[in-house]
C-alpha cells in the first residue's frame, strides 16, 4: 500500500529543511554528537513509504552541496539514516577507510548506508574497510 499523499509531502518537506540545516549543525570534533542527529528514536514518521522513493528523493536533495563538499558522504550517510528510520526500514550507517591511504598522509575515509545488509546510499567503488557500524551489529557491513 503507498504513503498517503500528504505522508509524501511532510516528508518532503522535513527532508529538505533538515538537509539544508545539516551543514550548520554538525561538529568537526565529536562523532557522538554527529550520530545524535541521525539518530531518530520513536515510532516511524512516514510509514509506508517505498524504499527506493525514500532513497531517491534523498539523492535528490543532497545532490548539489553548497557546504559540506568535502564530506558529502556524511551528509548523505546522516540523512539517509535518519529519514530511513523514520520510514520504517532498519538501517546501518557504516564508516570506513580505504586501507590503501593508510600508508599516506592523510587517510581516506567514507560512509554509507545499508538495509538489509545491502548498500542503498553511498556506495563506493573503493573497497572500503569498515571501522564502525551504527547502531552496532553482528553482521559486518559490505
Amino acid at each position: 500500500m503507498a504513503a498517503p499523499i500528504i505522508t509524501r509531502l511532510l516528508f518532503n518537506l522535513d527532508l529538505w529543511l533538515r538537509a539544508r540545516l545539516l551543514p550548520w549543525q554538525v561538529p568537526r570534533d565529536s562523532l557522538d554528537q554527529v550520530l545524535k542527529l541521525a539518530t531518530f528514536s520513536g515510532a516511524p514518521s512516514y510509514p509506508g513509504l517505498p524504499l527506493s522513493y525514500v532513497v531517491s528523493k534523498i539523492a535528490r536533495a543532497v545532490r548539489r552541496p553548497w557546504l559540506m563538499r568535502d564530506r558529502r558522504c556524511l551528509r548523505v550517510g546522516l540523512l539517509g539514516y535518519r529519514f530511513l528510520r523514520e520510514a520504517g526500514y532498519e538501517p546501518r550507517l557504516c564508516f570506513g577507510i580505504d586501507p590503501a591511504s593508510v600508508s599516506a598522509d592523510r587517510l581516506a575515509a567514507h560512509c554509507w548506508v545499508e538495509v538489509d545488509g545491502k548498500t542503498v546510499l553511498g556506495a563506493s567503488a573503493t573497497p572500503m574497510l569498515p571501522i564502525l557500524i551504527y547502531p552496532e551489529k553482528d553482521v559486518p557491513c559490505r
